[in-house]
C-alpha cells in the first residue's frame, strides 16, 4: 500500500522525489504504462487531438518491457517539468486504460488522483536489481527493459482509416502517377489551365529479381478543381493525397489514427506518403526537383501554324474577336496583392501611413503616376485599407478584387493579348483600359513616404569651455583641532571691554 502525501510535507521515501510549488509529489520524469500497443496508438491519437507531441518529443522513450512473470507492456517515459503538464498526461493515459507514474531514474510512485491530490510516496522501496519498479496503490511491479520502439516507425506502420469527409476538404494536393500515365497527365493538366508542378522520383525495386528502380511522376498542385476529382480519384495509377503535416501526405478518403501535425517526427526534405491500408507507405528522402507542367506543353512549329491560318478566311478570323470586360464575381476574394490610390484617397493614405506597421512599411512597393499612386504588397494589400482593391491573376497582370474577365480565357492567355511586356506591371480598370507601370517604378514605401526634414549647423565655441576646464579644482585639508581647539575665539565680554 502507498502512504498519501499530506499537507506541508517535506521527506518522502521515493528516491528523486521532491515537491513542485503546488506541493506535489513530482520527480524529474514521467512514466506511463499501457497494456499493448493498440493501448500505444490510442494514447498518441488522444493526446494530439488537444494538443501536440512536440513539448514531450525530445525527451520521450517508448520501450516494451518484462515482467518476472513474462507479461510483455509498453512504458513511455518524458520529463515531467511541471504538474500541469502530468495532470494533461494522467487524465489521457485514464481514457486509454493505462497508468501514471513520476519518478527519476529506477523508481516511480503513483501520480496523484482524487484520492491523494498532493500525490503517493512508497512506505518501502522493493529491493530488487531490476531495471525498472513500479508502485500503485493496487501493485507493486519490478520489470526489465526488453526493447526500445521508434515513434517514426511505429507511425509508419499504422495503416490509415477510411474516412470520405477527407476528400471534401480544401487545399493542395500531391499525386502520385505511374510512369505510364505521367506523361498524359502532364497534357491533360495544360489543357485545362490547372497550374501545378511535375517532378520524377525513384525508388528501389519491389523485388531482388527487378534490376530497375521503380519510377513515378509526382505533381503538386495548388487546389484541383472539382470536376477533376472524380476522374483523379478513380482512375488506377493515380493517387491523390492530402498534406497533413510537413513531410507528409495521406491517400484522399482516409485518416491516419494520429494527428501527425501534432506529431512533428516527419519534415523536409522528405516526404512520406501514406498508401492504401496493407500496402506500405512511399518514403522519399528528399522531394526530387520540381517544374512547372506548362513547360511540358506541345509545341507546333511557326510553318505548320502559318498553313492553318492559310486555309481560314482573316475575316471571319476578326469577325469573331471580342472585346475585353470585367464583371462583377461572386467568388471570394484570394491573392489581394495592390491597391490603386488617387482623388481624395490620397489624403486619407497619408493619415493611414502613420498608422502603419514598420514591417508593411518596409515590404510594400509604391510607385507615383499621373493617374494615381500604385501600391504592391506580396503577402496582401489587407493592410493598406485605402483606395481600389487589386488582385494578381498572373505574374505582372493585376484586375479589381471582386471583378472577372470575361471571355474567361486563362490568365497566361490574357497576359499574352496584351503583349506580355516585360518588366512592367499592367493594372486593369473596371473600364477595360489597361496601365503599365515599369517595375523600376516601385520602391520601398518606407523611402518614398518620409520627407526630407530640416535641420541648421550649431556653432561651436570652444575658448569658454576649454578656460573652464583648465581651471584647478581647490584642495580641502582636514588637520587636527588640537588640545585647545577655541583658542582663537575671544568672549563677548572681552571685545566690550576692547
Amino acid at each position: 500500500m502507498l502512504e498519501r502525501v499530506a499537507v506541508h510535507q517535506t521527506r518522502l521515501r521515493t528516491p528523486g522525489l521532491g515537491l513542485d510549488a503546488k506541493g506535489v509529489a513530482l520527480g524529474s520524469k514521467g512514466l506511463v504504462l499501457l497494456p499493448s500497443i493498440d493501448r500505444l496508438v490510442a494514447f498518441f491519437a488522444l493526446y494530439t487531438r488537444q494538443g501536440s507531441l512536440a513539448d514531450i518529443l525530445r525527451s520521450l522513450v517508448v520501450e516494451v518491457v518484462k515482467s518476472k512473470l513474462g507479461a510483455r507492456e509498453v512504458t513511455l517515459t518524458f520529463s515531467a517539468e511541471s504538474s500541469d503538464r502530468m495532470d494533461r498526461a494522467a487524465e489521457i493515459v485514464r481514457l486509454a486504460g493505462g497508468y501514471t507514474f513520476t519518478g527519476t531514474s529506477r523508481h516511480f510512485v503513483q501520480y496523484r488522483d482524487a484520492a491523494a491530490p498532493f500525490g503517493y510516496d512508497v512506505p518501502q522501496i522493493l529491493h530488487a536489481d531490476a531495471g525498472l519498479s513500479l508502485y500503485h496503490s493496487a501493485f507493486s511491479q519490478a520489470y526489465e527493459v526488453e526493447k526500445k520502439i521508434d515513434v517514426r516507425q511505429l507511425l509508419l506502420r499504422l495503416s490509415p482509416h477510411p474516412d470520405p469527409s477527407t476528400a471534401d476538404e480544401p487545399g493542395a494536393r500531391i499525386l502520385v502517377a505511374e510512369a505510364g500515365l505521367g506523361p498524359a497527365l502532364i497534357h491533360y493538366f495544360v489543357r485545362s489551365g490547372v497550374d501545378a508542378e511535375v517532378g520524377v522520383a525513384e525508388w528501389p525495386p519491389d523485388s531482388s529479381f527487378d534490376e530497375a528502380p521503380v519510377v513515378r511522376y509526382l505533381f503538386q498542385v495548388p487546389e484541383i478543381p472539382k470536376r477533376m476529382v472524380p476522374l483523379l480519384t478513380s482512375t488506377p495509377g493515380i493517387g491523390v493525397y492530402i498534406p497533413v503535416a510537413p513531410g507528409a501526405a495521406v491517400l484522399s478518403g482516409f485518416r491516419h489514427p494520429v494527428n501527425l501535425r501534432a506529431c512533428p517526427v516527419f519534415g523536409d526534405p522528405g516526404l512520406v506518403l501514406f498508401r492504401h491500408p496493407g500496402d506500405d507507405p512511399l518514403e522519399l528522402a528528399t522531394v526530387p526537383a520540381l517544374g512547372d507542367v506548362r513547360a511540358f506543353a506541345r509545341i507546333e512549329s511557326r510553318s505548320q501554324v502559318l498553313r492553318t491560318q492559310s486555309t481560314r478566311d482573316p475575316k471571319k478570323i476578326a469577325a469573331i474577336s471580342l472585346p475585353l470586360r470585367l464583371v462583377p464575381s461572386t467568388e471570394p476574394w484570394r491573392h489581394v496583392t495592390a491597391t490603386w490610390v488617387r482623388g481624395p484617397d490620397i489624403d486619407l493614405l497619408r493619415q493611414v501611413a502613420y498608422s502603419l506597421g514598420p514591417d508593411t512599411l518596409r515590404r510594400a512597393r509604391v510607385a507615383f503616376t499621373e493617374e494615381g499612386i500604385f501600391i504592391r504588397h506580396q503577402t496582401g494589400i489587407e493592410g493598406i485599407p485605402v483606395g481600389e482593391f487589386y488582385r494578381e491573376i498572373h505574374t505582372g497582370l493585376l484586375i479589381p478584387a471582386g471583378y472577372d474577365a470575361l471571355p474567361a480565357v486563362a490568365p497566361d492567355v490574357l497576359h499574352r493579348a496584351f503583349g506580355a511586356p516585360a518588366g512592367q506591371t499592367l493594372f486593369l480598370g473596371r473600364d477595360g483600359r489597361a496601365l503599365a507601370i515599369p517595375n523600376e517604378a516601385f520602391v520601398s514605401l518606407e523611402v518614398a513616404l518620409l520627407e526630407a526634414q530640416e535641420w541648421a549647423p550649431a556653432k561651436s565655441v570652444q575658448t569658454g569651455v576649454t578656460a573652464a576646464l583648465a581651471t584647478e579644482l581647490p584642495e580641502v585639508f582636514l588637520s587636527s583641532p588640537g588640545v585647545r581647539p577655541m583658542r582663537d575665539v575671544s568672549t563677548g565680554a572681552e571685545g566690550e571691554k576692547g
